[in-house]
């Protein structure tokens, strides 16, 4: 039996979120007709502390529609260099929107208010105009890194000076939340905007959700029916996203626990461990002189699957499907492996 530690997203659909498809009263929501598509954007308008919400097909595909609402053709878009928007989007800011991005180094995936304000450009007609910021929470490449309020914070602050919107990615923010123990909704007051995932931790099989004033998801709206997200009975999908917001964000800190406990293991193996705060682990093997695709060959072998972050990193990613004692045979078996890689070595 395989261990699959690779990503959250490989959660399945619990129990009660597939009784509440079956039993989901559905309309077509082009039209605005349907009641759990309805439901679900008012309980994660709530939430997040916005007028509005607007569901949409992918974490992906929400932060493109939001540049998209934000920015036209040829405005600059200010990101972390590491950040999800920039990293792993397929270059879409550039192909969609048309607009530039300018990378500035986070510390553990936070953006200095300072580096911002420096980065926002001058009205000289050489530049092209600062049009938004965007914040990642939890930072996937920074470990899991969460970003405090008050960096959420000072960041809002200068954008609001300059009277520039702020975004943020929160594809896992009810994991920050859980973290620092405090509302969802503590993080995303210091945006104008914010996209959320159901289908990570929270185990739906799909959807995020985009939030802002009503003005801006009209707009979005639109944006989402010329991109093709223009969604008919989503009410079967919509459902369970209920499910993952009402039911599934306070267990969030078991996967931050069983993250700990792979952590500690490892660090027991001298193994080199970037700081943990939430549910993804990064894993140094330049001490044991093995390449991290190499080393994930020999896991996979042994049924346990994780994922590359660069040549000598390895992300593990904790969620509702890992338990203590899949914790502690991953364990065995990287003990088992080191053993192996210094015995050949």
């Amino acid at each position: 039996m395989k261990i699959d530690l690779r990503s959250d997203t490989v959660t399945k659909p619990t129990e009660a979120m597939l009784r509440a498809m079956a039993d989901a009263e559905v309309g077509d929501d082009v039209y605005r007709e349907d009641p759990t598509v309805n439901r679900l954007e008012q309980i994660a308008a709530e939430l997040l502390g916005k007028e509005a919400a607007l569901f949409v097909t992918s974490g992906t595909q929400g932060n493109q529609i939001a540049v998209l609402t934000h920015c036209v053709n040829g405005d600059e878009v200010i990101a972390e260099a590491d950040s999800h928007i920039f990293y792993y989007e397929g270059g879409a800011m550039s192909a969609l929107a048309g607009v530039q991005t300018r990378t500035l180094a986070g510390e553990r995936g936070a953006l200095r208010p300072e580096d911002v304000e420096k980065a926002i450009r001058g009205n000289n007609i050489h530049f092209p105009r600062t049009k938004l910021i965007c914040i990642e929470n939890t930072h996937n490449r920074a470990g899991g890194a969460v970003v405090t309020i008050e960096q959420m914070k000072g960041v809002h602050e200068v954008a609001q000076k300059h009277n520039i919107p702020v975004h943020l990615d929160g594809a896992r923010l009810f994991n920050a939340a859980a973290a620092l123990g405090v509302p969802v909704s503590a993080l995303s007051q210091h945006t104008d905007t914010v996209q959320v995932c159901l289908s990570k931790g929270l185990s739906a099989p799909v959807g995020s959700l985009l939030a802002g004033d009503r003005a801006f998801i009209e707009e979005a709206r639109w944006w989402r029916k010329k991109l093709g997200g223009g969604l008919r009975q989503a009410g079967y999908l919509a459902a369970p996203g209920i499910v993952a917001l009402t039911q599934m964000t306070d267990r969030l800190t078991e996967d931050h626990a069983r993250a700990q406990q792979l952590a500690e293991g490892f660090r027991k193996l001298s193994l080199e461990v970037e700081p943990v705060e939430t549910n993804i682990v990064l894993v140094k093997t330049d001490s044991i002189r093995e390449t991290a695709v190499a080393f994930l060959q020999r896991l996979a072998d042994k049924g346990v699957l994780a994922v590359d972050f660069d040549e000598y990193v390895i992300r593990f990613t904790t969620h509702r499907h890992i338990d203590e004692q899949q914790v502690k045979r991953v364990l065995e078996i990287v003990e088992e492996l080191i053993g192996t890689a210094k015995v050949s070595g």
